[in-house]
């Protein structure tokens, strides 16, 4: 058990609430019967901001943080706007772990992501492999901001002793994820372009790339869950892997969506568009071992996903 077990009348600070991982946090804690759940718009405290974090850290005062607040994209997003997804990102782990520290959080989770690590790294990769090699040019940028929030982590747990951990998520999926499919990730602009064609009765999807990259994908609420048991189980400086264990290719994604949504038309690939990383599955032992594990199979997830945003006449989707 941690040091600094988290409470339901302590004060939650979730950074990042209305996004995909945020919004995953702020459910897995409300069914937790969290009293104190503190949340703030990006337009009343832009995080980027050292000023006005600091300022909302002084004002709320939370006792336990979840920094799941990010600028993210999928590879076309990533190589449009390398020098966006670095400074945003660089500058809200900055902000909201030094104000953290000024305001003496009990403890605050630092969410990562996989592309963190080598673009050659051993599969299944494991923490010890930060740092032993180049990173995947596709997100660069995005993936030196999360190492810079890990490091800041790490740096502040030395020079100050802060409860600060880091957790490195794999490829996620879920509600309230992005579906611009200029900007998303392969899952959702996956859900959104089979749907469109579908309606369309289009002959057709085009995958970018050859199909053959693996990766392996987990509910956004399983990683809730999973920050939830870290927050009160892990208190070590080394980051900590969080994945499903299922992975699958790109082109079998596909086809798994294709048969969801139940579009007739042909999935074809396009490799003059790059894949990124070729193969990409975490070693998660260590989160097992603290009596972890993913419940939700890609299969319902996505069937789920899928059943509820057509449900939904608001959704993108229409």
């Amino acid at each position: 058990m941690s040091r600094s077990s988290i409470h339901k009348s302590n004060r939650v600070y979730v950074a990042g609430h209305t996004g995909l991982v945020g919004s995953a946090i702020v459910r897995r804690l409300e069914n937790a019967r969290f009293e104190r759940i503190l949340t703030v718009s990006s337009g009343d405290v832009d995080l980027r901001c050292p000023q006005q974090t600091e300022d909302f850290f002084c004002r709320e005062e939370p006792e336990y943080v979840f920094v799941a607040a990010a600028h993210v994209g999928g590879i076309h997003a990533n190589q449009s706007y390398p020098a966006t997804f670095l400074y945003d990102n660089i500058m809200i782990a900055s902000n909201v772990i030094n104000s953290a520290h000024k305001a003496g959080v009990t403890k605050l989770l630092f969410l990562g992501s996989s592309c963190i690590y080598p673009k050659h790294a051993a599969q299944p990769i494991k923490e010890d492999s930060l740092l032993t090699g180049p990173l995947e040019p596709t997100n660069e940028p995005y993936a030196i901001a999360k190492i810079a929030g890990v490091k800041l982590c790490q740096s502040y747990r030395r020079q100050y002793g802060c409860n600060f951990i880091s957790v490195m998520p794999t490829n996620l999926y879920g509600p309230n994820d992005n579906f611009d499919l200029e900007n998303s990730h392969v899952v959702p602009a996956l859900l959104r372009k089979v749907h469109e064609a579908k309606c369309q009765d289009a002959p057709f999807v085009t995958l970018w790339g050859t199909g053959k990259a693996e990766r392996e994908f987990l509910h956004v609420d399983d990683l809730a869950d999973a920050c939830f048991v870290l927050m009160q189980r892990y208190d070590q400086s080394e980051i900590i892997n969080v994945g499903s264990g299922e992975v699958v290719s790109i082109q079998e994604l596909a086809e798994m969506i294709r048969a969801i949504v139940g579009f007739k038309g042909l999935i074809q690939t396009d490799p003059s568009k790059p894949d990124g990383t070729m193969h990409k599955r975490l070693d998660s032992t260590k989160c097992l071992e603290l009596g972890w594990e993913s419940k939700i199979t890609l299969d319902d997830g996505l069937r789920n996903l899928y059943d509820a945003l057509t449900r939904d006449a608001s959704s993108v989707f229409y």
